[in-house]
C-alpha cells in the first residue's frame, strides 16, 4: 500500500462567501481528507471571516485563515504568505471557485510523486445554473448534471492514469486553480513570484521555474475532477507586464527569484 504524504488543501479566496462554502461542504464529502486547510484570503469581509469560523467548529483537521487587507489583486503574496504557515509535505492548491468530486484529495495524493507536480482540468457551471447552485447548494455533479460544460472532464476513470507521462515542459493546458507540488519544490525556487502583481501568469510563472530546476509535471486525467463555478474575468491592467515576467523566466531559465516566499519564513 502507498504511503501518502503528509497534505495541505490551500484555498484561495476573496469575497465570495456563497462560493467559499461550497468548496467547504465540498470538502467534507471526501474520501480522504488532507491534514489541515489553509485558506489564503485576499483582503475579504467579515462574511468571509464568519463562515470561516463556522467551518473550523465542523472540521477535524486543522482550518488556518491567513488573511491581508484589501490592497488589489496580490494572490501572489497571500499564498506565499500561506504555505509559509503550512506543516505539510504536499500542497493541494484550489481557486475560491472550484467545487471538488468527492475523490479528489484522494486522487492528488494518490499520485504524487517526488520531483514531480500534477495539474487537472475542470468542468464548468455555468451562469445561467448559479441561482439553483447557491439556494441548493449543490456539490454534486456528474456527466448528466444540467447546467455543466466540458462533461468529460466529470468522468473519474483513474484507471487512465497508467498511460499518462510526465512532461519536461509546462503545458498549455495548465490551471493554478487544481494543481499540487512538494512544498520542499516550492521552497527551493522561492514560491510565487510577488513581482508578478493582478491577475494573470502567476501560476504558469511559477510552474515555469519549477521545470527550470528539474521537476516534471504530470497531467491528472479522468482523476482529480473540479468544478468551475462561473464569474465574470477579472480586470487585466497587468497582464502585459505579468507576460513579459514569464517570458523572461522562460529565456533566461530562471529558478529562484528575489521576491518570494523567503520574507515569511522563520529564521
Amino acid at each position: 500500500m502507498q504511503k501518502l504524504p503528509s497534505s495541505t488543501l490551500l484555498i484561495t479566496t476573496y469575497n465570495w462567501p456563497e462560493a467559499l462554502e461550497l468548496i467547504l461542504m465540498s470538502l467534507l464529502k471526501q474520501t480522504k481528507m488532507p491534514d489541515e486547510v489553509i485558506i489564503a484570503d485576499d483582503g475579504s469581509g467579515k462574511e468571509t471571516k464568519e463562515l470561516i469560523d463556522k467551518y473550523k467548529e465542523k472540521l477535524s483537521i486543522p482550518l488556518l485563515h491567513i488573511w491581508h487587507e484589501d490592497k488589489g489583486f496580490r494572490k501572489s503574496i497571500i499564498i506565499n504568505k500561506a504555505i509559509a504557515q503550512s506543516k505539510s509535505d504536499y500542497i493541494i492548491e484550489i481557486d475560491g471557485d472550484i467545487i471538488m468530486e468527492k475523490h479528489f484529495i484522494e486522487d492528488h495524493l494518490r499520485f504524487a510523486e517526488e520531483g514531480m507536480y500534477l495539474f487537472g482540468s475542470r468542468a464548468t457551471i455555468t451562469k445561467e445554473k448559479l441561482p439553483e447552485l447557491f439556494k441548493k447548494k449543490l456539490i454534486h455533479f456528474n456527466f448528466s448534471s444540467s447546467g455543466i460544460k466540458k462533461r468529460g472532464r466529470t468522468l473519474r476513470i483513474p484507471l487512465f492514469m497508467n498511460f499518462i507521462k510526465p512532461v519536461a515542459l509546462r503545458s498549455k493546458k495548465l490551471r493554478g486553480c487544481n494543481m499540487s507540488f512538494w512544498k520542499k519544490d516550492f521552497l527551493a525556487i522561492n514560491g510565487y513570484n510577488e513581482n508578478i502583481v493582478g491577475w494573470g501568469m502567476d501560476d504558469s510563472e511559477l510552474i515555469e521555474r519549477m521545470h527550470n530546476n528539474g521537476v516534471l509535471g504530470k497531467r491528472l486525467k479522468y482523476t482529480g475532477l473540479a468544478y468551475h463555478i462561473y464569474h465574470k474575468e477579472q480586470p487585466k491592467n497587468n497582464l502585459e507586464i505579468n507576460k513579459k515576467i514569464e517570458k523572461e523566466t522562460t529565456a533566461k531559465k530562471i529558478t529562484y527569484v528575489d521576491k518570494g516566499i523567503d520574507q515569511y519564513l522563520k529564521k
